[in-house]
C-alpha cells in the first residue's frame, strides 16, 4: 500500500476513536491474506463498521469488484456496516454505501466527486452522532 493510503486509514482510525469509537486498522489489508478483510474495523457497541479506504488527488476512484465482494462478505460475517471511505485531495472525507457506488462496463466500481458528495455520507453520519438531510 502507498504511504499516502497508509496515512489515510491513520487518520480514519484517529477520528474514530476521538469520537469513541474502537478502531484498527485491519493487519493484512489489502491483498495479504486470502481473507476479505477491510482496511478499517470500527465499533461503539451500538454501530460496527468495515471500511475500505481509498484516497486519490484525481477526481475519481475504481475500485476492483473482488475488494467491494471482500467488503461485502466481512461486513456480512461481523455484522458491520460496509462503506468505502473516500478522501480526495483537500476535501472532507466521505462514506459511500455499496448500493451507491457507480458500477462500470467491465463490473468494477468507481467513486467521482460528485458521487462522493451527492451520496456519500459524513463522518458523523456514519458513527450515529448526527444525520444529513438532503434535498431533491
Amino acid at each position: 500500500m502507498s504511504k499516502t493510503g497508509s496515512r489515510e486509514e491513520r487518520e480514519l482510525v484517529k477520528m474514530l476513536w476521538d469520537a469513541n469509537c474502537a478502531a484498527m486498522r485491519a493487519p493484512a489489508s489489502g491483498g495479504a491474506t486470502k481473507k476479505p478483510l477491510p482496511d478499517v474495523i470500527a465499533g461503539n457497541g451500538a454501530t460496527y463498521l468495515a471500511i475500505e479506504v481509498k484516497s486519490t488527488s484525481l477526481e475519481r476512484i475504481y475500485i476492483n469488484s473482488e475488494k467491494i465482494d471482500g467488503l461485502k462478505e466481512f461486513a456480512d460475517i461481523f455484522g458491520a456496516k460496509p462503506y468505502i471511505g473516500v478522501k480526495f485531495l483537500r476535501k472532507k472525507w466521505r462514506f459511500i454505501c455499496l448500493e451507491d457506488l457507480y458500477i462500470t462496463k467491465n463490473n468494477n466500481y468507481r467513486v467521482n466527486l460528485d458521487l462522493a458528495f451527492d451520496k456519500g455520507l459524513e463522518f458523523d453520519e456514519i458513527i450515529g452522532r448526527d444525520k444529513q438531510v438532503k434535498f431533491s
